[in-house]
């Protein structure tokens, strides 16, 4: 198999490991999500310790957090992946994902996904990850890193296409 065909396969596994990480965790199969990350995977979702987690196990302690929503649904798009080695990879992704509670109240936040990717046994895991919240509805409380974007030019004025 040439290398272009084998990169395009090794993008192929890398999408289905996010994608699957999403629909794991919107049916909270834990025991899915574990092996979707190394056993010393970095996994950051905010500055509340709660959020954090060093390695699979710790990973699936963590995200038992989840059980405190009736329902979720995350969905991944705009998925960038670049490869630093055969077996070494990065991606950017950005993440929409729907909660909602017992009481029936959502909420809704829009952010990214910065992963890092090592191929072990024939197979890719995910070995570090960091979200970032590019916004939120009201109701989503919890503080997950935000995303920082560029500032605007120095002297930049906004056009008024926002009054009515």
């Amino acid at each position: 198999m040439n290398d272009y065909v084998k990169r395009i396969l090794d993008e192929r596994e890398i999408n289905f490991l996010l994608v699957e990480y999403c629909r794991a965790l919107d049916s909270m199969e834990l025991d899915i999500i574990k092996k979707l990350f190394s056993k010393d995977c970095i996994v950051e979702f905010g500055t509340d310790k709660q959020l954090n987690s060093k390695g699979s196990e710790e990973l699936v302690k963590s995200l038992e957090r989840m059980w405190r929503w009736k329902r979720t649904s995350h969905h991944l798009s705009n998925v960038i992946i670049n490869f630093k080695s055969p077996d070494t990879a990065f991606s950017k992704s950005y993440v929409h994902a729907w909660h909602q509670r017992f009481d029936n109240k959502t909420a809704t936040i829009y952010g990214q996904y910065h992963d890092e990717f090592f191929r072990e046994n024939n197979r890719w895991i995910i070995t570090k990850r960091k979200m970032f919240m590019n916004g939120s509805d009201d109701n989503f409380k919890v503080k997950i890193f935000p995303f920082k974007r560029k500032s605007p030019p120095k002297n930049w004025e906004a056009p008024k296409i926002d009054e009515s």
